[in-house]
């Protein structure tokens, strides 16, 4: 594949992603959690970093890109790790505290600033495996392909 090619793909890649999550998010109605939302940042730079790229020779933006698929992977198994369990999530993501020292003033405001979807629930799953370690392993795939792209463009 061509150097082009391969930005078109990772680029591509991401653009889709972002256009199921909007479609899970619009038509599905399943609202994101917090995490969902930053996974979504960094395939927003990778779509422009690929517009860029396409313009522009060298292997800097291919590399860019790369680091934007990385950036959204590496929220992905953060959040799938929030998921499992495996550690705690943000503040944001999740309700709690100690109730106990907490006025009924205090605790309405608490639930009203409260997210509407928890980070530590999976809303969605397949085979086994949620929106967020889908995107992980998808953003981990797109990163090979920005790689290509930076070798391509030493002439590797």
């Amino acid at each position: 594949m061509s150097r082009t090619s391969l930005v078109l793909a990772a680029a591509g890649g991401s653009a889709a992603l972002l256009v199921a999550a909007f479609a899970f998010q619009y038509l599905g109605g399943l609202a994101p959690c917090e995490l969902c939302l930053w996974q979504r940042w960094p395939h927003a730079a990778a779509v422009a970093i690929g517009a860029a790229a396409l313009a522009r020779p060298g292997a800097l933006l291919p590399l860019l890109g790369g680091g934007a698929a990385l950036a959204t992977g590496g929220i992905g198994l953060y959040h799938t790790g929030v998921e499992r369990g495996w550690w705690e999530g943000p503040a944001a993501c999740a309700g709690g505290g100690d109730l106990a020292r907490v006025s009924v003033e205090e605790l309405t405001a608490q639930i009203m600033a409260a997210p509407l979807v928890r980070c530590d629930e999976v809303a969605w799953q397949f085979l086994g495996l949620s929106m967020a370690s889908w995107n992980a392993l998808a953003a981990l795939a797109l990163a090979a392909l920005w790689l290509a792209a930076a070798r391509h463009s030493r002439g590797a």
